[in-house]
């Protein structure tokens, strides 16, 4: 009888494509570092909400470029003409770390909302807060819904992006998550156009944020959904849009031939 070993994780991740090699090494290293040199050098910015998010899309500039510089993972922008400049509601599907890396440079005034663990750690938390993040304690249930909801009327300008992400963590490409009541309790409160944005960023940056693939990373800023809707079709209407979008784009992502990192 033939025994079935398991597959290693290092095996799994080749299989998929995911390597863990000297460039992916070296990007873990650059990040946590630009973050620690611009904490050291510009915490004076964190005064102003204004001036953090300035010092955030620095570091965001940096790590996108290590991170095409080390793990040869590119970006194309699709559906700029939709891409919000004034007060916006913004859904974005949840891979990877790419996302919040990116829409910080994407977008020119961008405040996230966050779970209240990333806003406690070190430097990163530092700046989110500093930048006017709003943190959501999903512990806390109703109260936190009422809580983030306050919190982010008070955060939107009337050149605000209000960046959230309806499943609540990273998902796997392959899989859907349910989305969050959150994102509906926003639209009702914010009276903003609420802009999907869809990608398959988890193709190439794992959600574990420690595993990359090289390649081009596609991302879509779909038409804002507008009007007066209950929750369950806004919901609808905005999780198929996203879902559906980011899978053809999976669907129809390209990789390099024989390239690793």
């Amino acid at each position: 009888m033939t025994k079935t070993l398991p597959i290693k994780d290092d095996e799994a991740d080749q299989r998929d494509g995911f390597v863990h090699g000297v460039g992916a090494r070296l990007f873990d290293l650059w990040m946590p570092s630009i973050a620690i040199v611009i904490t050291i050098f510009l915490f004076p910015l964190m005064i102003t909400k204004k001036s953090s998010r300035f010092a955030c899309k620095i570091w965001a500039r940096l790590a996108l470029w290590g991170l095409r510089l080390f793990c040869g993972i590119d970006h194309h922008i699709m559906g700029q003409e939709y891409m919000p400049r004034g007060r916006a509601l913004v859904a974005v599907k949840h891979q990877s770390m790419w996302e919040t890396v990116a829409l910080t440079i994407f977008l020119p005034n961008p405040v996230f909302v966050l779970k209240k663990e990333l806003i406690d750690i070190p430097v990163f938390g530092w700046w989110a807060r500093a930048s006017g993040a709003v943190a959501v304690d999903r512990s806390a249930g109703l109260s936190a819904l009422k809580k983030m909801t306050a919190e982010a009327q008070q955060a939107m300008g009337p050149d605000t992006q209000l960046i959230i992400f309806p499943e609540g963590t990273r998902v796997a490409v392959d899989q859907r998550e349910k989305y969050q009541p959150g994102v509906y309790a926003l639209y009702q409160a914010l009276g903003a156009p609420c802009v999907p944005v869809a990608h398959n960023a988890g193709l190439f940056w794992h959600r574990s944020s420690k595993k990359f693939r090289p390649g081009t990373i596609s991302i879509e800023f779909l038409p804002p959904i507008e009007g007066d809707m209950n929750r369950r079709q806004f919901i609808a209407q905005l999780q198929a849009e996203i879902e559906d979008r980011s899978e053809r784009l999976v669907a129809a992502a390209v990789f390099p031939a024989g390239r690793h990192v």
